[in-house]
């Protein structure tokens, strides 16, 4: 191993005493056991029995918790679920040190096959919607519809604001990056992801922004952190050039349910651009825009986002298209467009991912 590579942590020392993850009122967490990972899973329960399940992807640097104020506003549509990938959240590094993009996904269809939910209504934000769109690909008997967040699928014009991100996908920066900023206090950290990620980090409840400082707090003692961002990083740019079956808009082409679009005008990390290329690759897809929001617009304007997917829920009848032929492989074998504007009021904030 170069000394420059971040060193793979066993999965036996990365279990340290740290404070509890922050579980929301009406919230539950449980931990699922599956081959070679294990997987936390926040979950609220439903208004009512009968409805439709649900699943909720996180991005870059974020876990569940990026979904709670989207889960409660849909606890009267569908029956949530939000996965803390692997190495992210309350869920432990993967045994086999995999943070590719196919590696995610295939934690994400391992829940799914095990839980035996699906097909569900997949939802995915950033590096969660490269993810999701990999599993609505490979898998679509496991999905009724899709919403994508401001999905991290490849630019060949990538934002300078997105750069830093990417570079933690180089080998030694992310080890370079914590002794760099090792002075800095959690709460300077979450400002800066905040700036980031917000089109306006004013939305933020001072409560909100207190429950993201602990939890910034909290990833800071866990040992392998660092190592699950550097290796997710380095899984998306990874994905970013892969070519023929495996390419994320070659997959994104194969979907077969239908598909929301979010894209934030002020997104630091995906290009809006990329919003109507995205709804003329998705087969059947609607857009939302939202000029003001940034990267994580479930968490910014969860009403609107809310809104919209109600839209995608009426015109599929609940159900999507779910199992379809095309584009269907094993579990794990391989790696309308309108817009509208909208604002909904700020409901807390967590730690946010990219």
């Amino acid at each position: 191993m170069s000394s420059t590579e971040l060193p793979f942590v066993p999965p036996a020392t990365v279990l340290p005493k740290v404070a509890p993850v922050r579980v929301g009122e009406g919230e539950k967490l449980r931990s699922v056991g599956l081959p070679g990972i294990t997987l936390t899973v926040r979950s609220r329960p439903p208004a009512r029995e009968g409805l439709p399940p649900a699943l909720y992807v996180h991005g870059l640097g974020g876990s569940s918790q990026n979904w709670s104020a989207l889960m409660e506003l849909l606890q009267d549509d569908v029956d949530g679920e939000a996965v803390d990938l692997p190495g992210f959240g309350d869920s432990p590094p993967p045994d086999d040190g995999d943070y590719s993009i196919t590696g995610h996904a295939r934690a994400v269809i391992r829940h799914l096959d095990a839980s035996g939910r699906g097909p569900v209504h997949l939802f995915g934000n950033s590096m969660g919607g490269a993810v999701s769109t990999r599993v609505a690909a490979v898998r679509p008997d496991l999905v009724r519809s899709l919403t994508l967040v401001s999905p991290a699928l490849p630019e060949i014009r990538v934002q300078r604001s997105a750069v830093p991100t990417g570079l933690l996908a180089v080998p030694g920066v992310a080890r370079l990056f914590t002794r760099f900023s090792r002075d800095w206090t959690a709460e300077q950290r979450v400002r800066g992801v905040m700036a980031l990620c917000y089109g306006d980090p004013g939305r933020v409840t001072p409560e909100g922004f207190q429950h993201a400082v602990e939890e910034m707090e909290r990833r800071l003692q866990l040992p392998y952190f660092w190592d699950a961002m550097a290796r997710s990083a380095r899984g998306v740019v990874n994905a970013y050039t892969l070519g023929g079956q495996h390419a994320l808009w070659r997959q994104a082409e194969r979907v077969l349910a239908p598909t929301l679009l979010v894209y934030g005008g002020r997104d630091q990390l995906v290009g809006f651009r990329m919003a109507q290329k995205a709804a003329r690759t998705f087969r059947d897809s609607r857009l939302l825009t939202l000029p003001e929001a940034g990267h994580v617009a479930m968490m910014e304007y969860p009403e609107t986002v809310a809104g919209a997917f109600r839209e995608l829920l009426a015109v599929t009848g609940g159900s999507g298209s779910g199992a379809g032929a095309e584009g269907a492989e094993g579990t794990e074998s391989a790696e309308a467009s309108g817009g509208r504007g909208g604002s909904g009021r700020d409901r807390g904030s967590t730690v946010a991912g990219s």
